[in-house]
């Protein structure tokens, strides 16, 4: 068993080495904001009113959201690319790093793209609908880390157990959406609350930023206990 320290290293271990290799072609970071930023030129057309007039909340909310679904599920769909190929799977598997640590190190690096492409659908979403953003600058971070961690938890086991599959690419979405769905909804309603023009309902946003850490824990715990017998019965 790994020392506490070697544990962490571990993590970050893997994290770096995805993220490094990632720097050098910026394949999935293209892929992911090149979607992300259509999506939402295409619903500022849709839905921007030409007098200039700003959007219901409800409606930048579910833009920031389907980004982050939707990009979150590119960057889950490669994240055990590298991994298949040559079999390097095997070779990790075989290596004393603790299962706990790579699913944990594999989650931190897709954790890290998700929020550097949801950054730029945040921004563009605010100039697009003229959202309050700013206003709630805090509160909209804690709301979209928190469902970006939520999401890429559960993912990473998901893509896991998909690592053979040569339909992965449409099963992760399958199997992953109807999971994420408490997650999306509390996200969603929150976050349309935090947007409102009006004075937000704080005690609602509150309980919905709590709701999702629970999700986020629970989604957490069975990811811990998931990975193991999923990424080692390939």
């Amino acid at each position: 068993m790994l020392a506490p320290n070697g544990f962490v290293k571990t993590i970050f271990l893997v994290a770096s080495k995805d993220l490094r290799i990632e720097w050098r072609n910026r394949e999935i970071t293209a892929t992911m904001g090149f979607f992300s930023v259509l999506m939402v030129l295409i619903f500022a057309f849709a839905f921007v009113n030409p007098a200039g007039d700003g959007l219901k909340s409800e409606v930048t909310a579910g833009v920031l959201w389907v980004g982050l679904l939707f990009s979150g599920t590119i960057a889950l769909a490669r994240t055990f690319d590298r991994e298949r190929d040559l079999e390097a799977i095997r070779a990790l598997l075989l290596s004393p790093a603790p299962r706990a640590a790579i699913y944990l190190g594999k989650l931190l690096g897709v954790v890290f793209l998700m929020l550097l492409v949801q950054l730029a659908v945040t921004l563009l979403s605010g100039l697009f609908f003229s959202a309050s953003i700013g206003q709630h600058a805090v509160w909209l971070a804690l709301f979209l880390g928190l469902g970006t961690l939520g999401y890429a938890a559960v993912g990473t086991v998901v893509s896991g157990a998909l690592i053979r599959s040569k339909s992965r690419d449409a099963l992760i979405a399958a199997l992953l959406f109807p999971l994420v769905t408490p997650l999306v909804m509390a996200g969603v309603r929150g976050t349309s609350m935090l947007l409102n023009p009006e004075t937000p309902d704080m005690e609602s946003i509150v309980f919905w930023t709590e709701f999702l850490v629970v999700v986020d824990a629970v989604f957490l715990i069975l990811g811990l206990w998931a990975f193991e017998p999923v990424i080692s019965g390939e």
